[in-house]
């Protein structure tokens, strides 16, 4: 079956885009992490996504390209108030600092375990469904990782591995908590973390006296965050809303892969035993990932919420006079009881029970 025909299109091309972006950031952070203070380069980071997506968003305004996504509302600010501490000030943060004390191809490596973290908390706190195949895909994936991370000696795992780690368990509670989100505009949700995030780790580390780079080295941190924190959360979020978080995260675990091989090509690090085997383990945890079918009878409850939508299957609904003919178009809209068998993932209209897992 062709990708385009599949149910995994086109949440599964967005996350894997989301991906390679965020991947190759990690190495380019990498190399300015010389240049600037830990978390001031985190904060000039989200300030590029931010000030980047805000051009993108006015752009569409003066050229008058009117998108057909719902707009945040006054009910989504406390989740976005969340996403953006988590995701935004202290994931960041963290990994800038784990960036430091850890090998570049070491560092994206590890970052499979924003993957797990994703999938463990949308399973035990959201109660996602995840089946066997993504738990033992999850577990390759954790030793791959734990292989790569360890240290050796009385020492064991180095505090640069943790902190990564940490980045990675702030960023699993960030993606969940955008779920809450992911009917709204994507950009306009990246362009306020980017925006807030930034300006907030910024005074922070000035406050701790840190110095501006130069406009040459702020420019390049300006363009890697557009594209590697800011683009790249348009289109997870966008996945997010076709997979659900658990397998939204499971395809972003590629991330890290593009990381470590754009590492290897910039650092000149040596392609070591314990790199080629972890690898291979993250290797067989993402392909679990990929391979996976869901299907079953389910029941979709009453529902009333507002999106981005065609009139398939799940949106047989009235209009009001003023709500724009064209397709896809955005507006509050009520969904009746339906029940039905096919393929599907936990996107915005199947987050029901599985009382048989």
């Amino acid at each position: 079956m062709a990708l385009s025909q599949s149910v995994a299109w086109p949440g599964a091309p967005m996350a894997l885009a989301s991906a390679a972006l965020f991947g190759a950031s990690t190495p380019l952070a990498k190399l300015l992490v010389g240049h600037v203070d830990p978390w001031l380069l985190a904060g000039l980071l989200y300030l590029g996504s931010g000030i980047g997506l805000g051009i993108v968003h006015l752009g569409r305004r003066f050229l008058r390209i009117d998108p057909p996504e719902a707009p945040l509302r006054r009910g989504d600010l406390p989740w976005l108030a969340a996403v953006v501490l988590a995701g935004g000030v202290v994931g960041p943060v963290l990994l800038m600092v784990g960036l430091t004390r850890t090998p570049a191809s070491s560092a994206a490596l590890l970052l499979n375990l924003e993957g797990l973290a994703t999938m463990g908390i949308a399973w035990l706190a959201f109660h996602e469904n995840v089946d066997r195949r993504l738990l033992l895909g999850a577990l390759a994936i954790l030793a791959g990782a734990l292989l790569l991370s360890w240290q050796g000696g009385p020492e064991g795992v180095g505090w640069g591995a943790l902190a990564v780690a940490g980045a990675c368990l702030a960023w699993g509670i960030d993606n969940n908590l955008t779920r809450r989100l992911s009917s709204a505009d994507p950009v306009q949700i990246a362009m306020t973390k980017g925006l807030v995030a930034g300006s907030v780790n910024l005074v922070l580390a000035l406050s701790r006296g840190a110095a501006l780079p130069s406009v040459g080295v702020t420019a390049a941190t300006a363009v890697v965050g557009f594209f590697g924190y800011g683009l790249s959360l348009v289109l997870f979020v966008l996945g997010l809303r076709h997979l659900g978080t658990a397998r939204t995260g499971a395809y972003f675990s590629m991330a890290p892969f593009i990381g470590a091989i754009l590492a290897l090509m910039l650092f000149d690090e040596p392609l070591t035993w314990r790199l080629m085997a972890a690898a291979v383990l993250m290797g067989v945890g993402l392909y679990l990932h990929l391979v996976e079918h869901h299907e079953h009878k389910h029941a979709h409850e009453e529902m009333v919420h507002e999106h981005v939508h065609v009139h398939d299957e799940h949106h047989q609904h009235d209009h009001a006079p003023s709500t724009s003919p064209g397709e896809p178009h955005s507006h509050v809209h009520r969904h009746a009881p339906l029940v039905h068998r096919h393929p599907h993932y936990p996107d915005l209209h199947h987050r029901h029970s599985h009382p048989e897992t």
